[in-house]
């Protein structure tokens, strides 16, 4: 392995942990500058489904942020990193999720947990994701999350 392509494992890994630390903080504008151009977000159903494109995802994440509350009222963890450098710019990825309510009062924000306020874990799922080096920053070309708990949405993983 070469100090390149370990630089491009660091990067990749910083770059979801800023979707996740974007997201939680419900800063829009840092969490769309991660995308692509044309990147797709393929999210379950009960999210908007597919979407398309930089606007597209933006439009669609200010959507969904006043459901969560206020910031932090979610925490996003990501977990067991499977990178692969597929060309000189391309990689694809794969992550665990567990997204836990964190808010303080019950009743907040129109997302609630299965079992209430006082079980905080909101989802377990699988990320598959695609990376383009655009300008030398890597960046999401395409996301597609799986979600396993409360309900399996769950077809076949995409990569392995």
């Amino acid at each position: 392995m070469t100090i390149e392509e370990l630089l491009a494992y660091e990067e990749i890994r910083r770059l979801r942990a800023a979707y996740s630390a974007h997201l939680d903080a419900q800063d829009l504008e840092r969490l769309v500058e991660l995308f692509c151009d044309d990147a797709v977000c393929a999210y379950p159903e009960e999210f908007g489904g597919d979407w398309v494109g930089r606007e597209s995802i933006r439009d669609n994440f200010a959507a969904v942020m006043p459901a969560i509350g206020s910031p932090f009222d979610a925490v996003h963890v990501v977990t067991n990193p499977w990178i692969e450098l597929t060309g000189e710019d391309t990689a694809t990825g794969r992550w665990y999720l567990l997204d836990l309510l964190t808010r303080q009062q019950a009743g907040t924000g129109r997302m609630t947990t299965r079992s209430g306020h006082d079980v905080p874990l909101l989802y377990l799922g699988v990320y598959e994701d695609e990376y383009r080096k655009v300008g030398g920053a890597w960046k999401f070309a395409r996301i597609v999350l799986h979600t396993l708990w409360p309900d399996r949405v769950y077809e076949a993983l995409e990569h392995g």
